[in-house]
């Protein structure tokens, strides 16, 4: 038997561990609200955990990341991202479930070929912890820019109803031309 049979014989049980790994690093309020809440649109983060751990294992099993494994990735990191986890928190959940299969498959791994196997299986995870965290970074640095240009457009309404705003006439603001570093506008 490979470990591909193995995972696929063994994935619920891993799978059941590596959600509640996974629901841990919520609160516990929440936590017990994704697995008891199995609606799709009243618990949409719940929803794609499992989703998301759903196309992690099968990544594994099928020994490739396909683009659907890659959408969850990203769908998963989205919302992790806007809750303000830290990047290690954020994709922890991927390190998370290799103790757990080294757990699972403790009874097999002292085969050289299935341990073989099963460093290739631990490489996958870094390969999909690796593109989380890419994901993570680009809705992060998305996420500030939001908040930048909410802070501009605030900081702009503000001086308008002060009436301390004005047009520009031309490309460069007033008061740029002919001045040099060395001078001050008084």
């Amino acid at each position: 038997m490979n470990l591909t049979e193995l995972m696929t014989d063994r994935r619920e049980i891993v799978l059941k561990q590596w959600l509640d790994s996974i629901t841990a690093s919520y609160s516990a309020h929440a936590a017990s609200f994704f697995k008891q809440q199995k609606n799709r649109f009243a618990n949409p983060v719940g929803h794609t955990i499992e989703e998301t751990a759903n196309a992690v294992l099968d990544a594994l099993i099928h020994r490739e990341i396909s683009t659907a494994t890659r959408d969850a990735l990203d769908r998963f990191m989205q919302i992790r991202a806007v809750q303000d986890f830290t990047p290690s928190r954020a994709v922890d959940f991927l390190s998370a479930l290799k103790p757990i299969l080294q757990d699972a498959y403790k009874d097999v791994l002292r085969n050289a070929e299935l341990c073989d196997e099963f460093l290739l299986t631990a490489s996958l995870i870094d390969s999909m912890l690796v593109i989380s965290f890419e994901s993570y970074a680009k809705y992060r640095e998305k996420l500030y820019e939001l908040k930048v240009n909410e802070f501009k457009h605030m900081a702009f309404r503000l001086l308008e109803r002060a009436n301390l705003t004005f047009e520009f006439q031309g490309d460069d603001p007033p008061g740029d031309k002919g001045i040099s570093d060395n001078e001050t506008v008084k």
